[in-house]
């Protein structure tokens, strides 16, 4: 006889969440061993004594700490997932009935606090891992990528100068004017230094970048833009750089560097630089960073491991 679960959603009294969560569960776990109350402390100046109570600061840093376990970087699907799952629930001291906070207030909140906040929260959090035992200090592993910017390709617009080129070019002779009736210098014919020949080559070649005759199939036919840094931007993300690794497309990313204590896998720096500059440009402040944190610890740092 084929079984078919009936199924009529009802409303238990007695149910507690933390009967139904393993005693080994990774979040039963985090809400044991991470004590986060000096949080209120920390944040008590950056609030108002009068409104609307806003959402508690140990929730928000604990619905961080879930988007990173998680994997999930955005803040509208980290609530929606949040809300399914009987474990986060109880890490962040909600009950079933309880409506978690709206994600523009993540976002929000986000924005209020001061980058020093998040280093603070960082450096306590690596002193309970060093407390533990989880942290060796003499070997860092360091290794870096690249993170997408929430910016696209196709607003990228030309950096324009603060005055016009005509303004300028106008200022700029007036200015070889006056020189010129102080010292009177005696100049030669302006010539081209390079054959016909050469010039006719680089013409072409500039002219084909335009044109772009040959491309793979399904590809767009407009014409190709030449698109640098040094040329051009993004108006509504000035900060994200435009970036390309071997085999990949051009897009505008940032450049994420993190070193890592080789003993257990604890991170002992994390931090966003420009994506146009290379790993050897910030390895150097990278490594004083984490020094600096390990003395705080007393510990020492002997190897720097790195992929350069």
């Amino acid at each position: 006889m084929q079984g078919r679960k009936n199924y009529t959603e009802k409303l238990f009294p007695g149910f507690r969440l933390s009967d139904r969560i393993p005693k080994e569960n990774l979040y039963r776990r985090l809400r044991e061993t991470l004590d986060l109350g000096f949080l209120y402390k920390d944040t008590k100046e950056l609030y108002g004594r009068t409104g609307n109570p806003s959402i508690d600061p140990l929730v928000f840093f604990k619905l961080l700490i879930t988007g990173y376990l998680e994997n999930i970087t955005s803040d509208r699907k980290l609530m929606e997932h949040c809300c399914m799952r009987m474990d986060v629930l109880y890490f962040l001291s909600y009950d079933l009935d309880e409506e978690l906070p709206w994600h523009s207030t993540i976002s929000r909140t986000r924005q209020l606090y001061p980058e020093s906040l998040f280093v603070t929260l960082f450096n306590k959090v690596f002193a309970l891992c060093v407390d533990s035992g989880m942290v060796s200090g003499h070997t860092q592993a360091v290794d870096s990528a690249p993170i997408k910017a929430n910016a696209s390709m196709e607003s990228v617009v030309l950096k324009v100068p603060a005055t016009s080129m005509d303004d300028h070019l106008k200022k700029v002779s007036e200015e070889n004017r006056e020189t010129t009736k102080k010292h009177v210098v005696t100049v030669s014919p302006a010539h081209v230094s390079a054959p016909a020949h050469e010039l006719k080559r680089v013409g072409k070649h500039h002219q084909n970048l335009w044109i772009s005759p040959v491309r793979p199939a399904g590809a767009s036919r407009k014409k190709a833009r030449l698109l640098s840094n040094k040329t051009h931007y993004n108006p509504h993300d000035p900060d994200a750089r435009i970036s390309v690794k071997p085999g990949k497309a051009r897009k505008l990313n940032y450049h994420c560097s993190m070193a890592v204590d080789t003993a257990e896998g604890v991170i002992s720096h994390i931090q966003a630089d420009f994506a146009d500059g290379r790993d050897s440009q910030y390895l150097t402040n990278i490594g004083l960073k984490v020094q600096n944190r390990l003395r705080k610890n007393e510990l020492t740092m002997t190897d720097i491991l790195a992929d350069l």
